[in-house]
Parts: structure tokens; C-alpha cells; sequence
């Protein structure tokens, strides 16, 4: 009875122990599946935002090659700057030369006098095409440069629709002049952040002024920020284009062996229509532009 026992027993033991590696091997099956699920749902995405990101860049090179383009801004930046462009600023210099203009703001750190921006005296309606070349002549790590697109003011009190007009007011042009009384977009490059101080954290970031009561100057800032790009170094052309439309915005950067494209969904298409192009240093910051050319359709 006992050998028997033992062996029904002994039966019966190897069956649960089979059931339990049946269980233990379910359990794993599951997890596979499911780590492979995530996996192919990661997948997935990224395939998905590689796929619009390489839209993006198509519909950049459909859009730059439209043959509606009108050119109305050419000035090589080598004669008389004062002939195309106005200046905000009065410790800011200009400088036009072979290479083309240098364009300096003042040395001193943290001085709202020492900021300075160049404004087109034209002014551009509708969607705009922008390309010139970009030379940074500092060694900074520190501090932005901003290309304005497309600049009016908010048409209140003194700050009126022809930003020209109040010039004046912007002897001393602190940056919250523009992004509480402006209408325009703005894009930072070769742009760091004001005390980190560490060479490979540029980044490009997007903004759609001005700040009101319940838009903040953090909420003004469009998605996505791109950091780390390698580009902007100190004595190296790049070539910019950008084009801005009713609902996007794109910058192409070439330069030094690299070819880079962003863009960016304008999230109040109908705000920003006209104006004109500036570029702004902050202080201690300097750049060389040549090429400058403006497109309009």
C-alpha cells in the first residue's frame, strides 16, 4: 500500500510541478508578448515621427522651390547699411566691410543698454522666404541672437502698428519692449542660456510675442526647442532660410558639412501677417551677415 501510496503520491506531486511550469511558462509567454507589444508600439511612434519629421523637410523643399516666390530684399551687406536697415540701440555698432556687415552689441554683460537690434526698413506682407549668411565673430557661450519675423506694434497707446515710429522708445532696447508691445514671431539660434556658460548647450527655440494677460512669456513659446545642434560655432558660415507661412515655420541651416532642417506648427496663424525682419544681439553677442534676401508670396 505504502509503495503505492507513495507512487500516487508521487504522480500526483509531478502533475501540480507540471501544471506550475505550464503556469510559469504562460506568465513568461505574457510578458514576452507584452514587452514586444511595447516594443512595436515604441517602434511604432518613432516610425511615426521620423515619417512626419521627413514630411516636414519634404514640404520645406516644395515650398522654397514654389516658383510664386517674389523677391523684394537684396542687399549684400557690404555698402551703407543705414540704406536697407535701421538701428535699436545706442552702444550697438555696424560695421560693412567685403566679408559684409558686422554687427556688434555692447560688451557689458547684463546691461539692457548694451542689447541691439537691426530693423529692414522695408516691411513684407504674407508669407515670407528669409536667407542670408550668418558668421558669429564672438567666442561667447552665453546670451541669444533672434531673427524677428514679420514685426508690428500692438497699435496701443505709443506703441503703434509701425514699430519705426517709436524707435525713440528703444534707445535702450530691453527685450521686454518687444515681447510686451510687438506683434511678431521670433526664433533664437547659436543661443545659450544666460548662465550655464557651457559651449555645447546652444539651442533654437520659437516664440510668438507679444505677452498679454493670460499668455506668459513662457506660454509664448511655440514646441518644439532644439538643444545640442552643433551648429553657430564661432567663424564658420552658415547659410539660414527660413520660411515662415500662415500655419508653419521652417529654418534650414547649411554650413560647415552639416544640412539641418526644423519647423514648427504656428498655433495663431492669423496674428502674425506683416512686418518687418530684425535681428537682435544681446549684449556682448556679435555676428557678420552677408546675402540678406527676402522673398514674399
Amino acid at each position: 500500500m505504502i509503495p503505492t501510496g507513495f507512487g500516487i503520491k508521487l504522480q500526483i506531486f509531478h502533475k501540480k510541478d507540471l501544471f506550475s511550469d505550464r503556469g510559469k511558462m504562460n506568465r513568461l509567454k505574457n510578458r514576452l508578448k507584452m514587452k514586444v507589444s511595447k516594443f512595436g508600439w515604441w517602434l511604432c511612434l518613432l516610425m511615426i515621427i521620423q515619417y512626419y519629421s521627413l514630411q516636414g523637410q519634404d514640404k520645406f523643399s516644395q515650398i522654397n522651390a514654389s516658383p510664386d516666390w517674389v523677391i523684394e530684399f537684396t542687399d549684400p551687406c557690404r555698402e551703407n547699411w543705414q540704406e536697407h536697415w535701421f538701428l535699436d540701440g545706442k552702444i550697438a555698432t555696424v560695421e560693412n566691410s567685403d566679408k559684409g556687415m558686422n554687427f556688434k552689441a555692447g560688451p557689458v554683460n547684463r546691461n539692457d543698454e548694451h542689447h541691439a537690434v537691426l530693423w529692414t526698413r522695408k516691411s513684407f506682407k504674407g508669407d515670407v522666404k528669409i536667407e542670408f549668411n550668418y558668421t558669429r565673430t564672438d567666442s561667447q557661450v552665453i546670451n541669444v541672437n533672434i531673427l524677428y519675423i514679420q514685426a508690428t506694434g500692438i497699435a496701443e497707446g505709443p506703441y503703434t502698428k509701425d514699430i519705426a515710429h517709436w524707435n525713440h522708445l528703444r534707445e535702450v532696447p530691453k527685450m521686454s519692449l518687444y515681447y510686451n508691445y510687438m506683434n511678431t514671431l521670433h526664433i533664437s539660434y547659436a543661443a545659450f542660456d544666460r548662465d550655464k556658460e557651457d559651449p555645447q548647450a546652444d539651442y533654437i527655440r520659437v516664440r510668438q510675442y507679444p505677452v498679454t494677460e493670460t499668455i506668459s512669456f513662457d506660454d509664448m513659446a511655440i514646441p518644439p526647442d532644439f538643444f545640442k545642434t552643433g551648429l553657430f560655432l564661432p567663424g564658420k558660415t552658415y547659410k539660414l532660410t527660413v520660411i515662415k507661412t500662415r500655419e508653419k515655420l521652417f529654418l534650414k541651416v547649411e554650413g560647415d558639412g552639416k544640412d539641418q532642417k526644423y519647423s514648427w506648427d504656428l498655433n495663431k496663424p492669423a496674428s502674425i501677417t506683416e512686418g518687418r525682419i530684425g535681428l537682435r544681439h544681446m549684449y556682448t553677442r556679435s555676428a557678420n551677415y552677408s546675402d540678406f534676401k527676402v522673398w514674399v508670396k
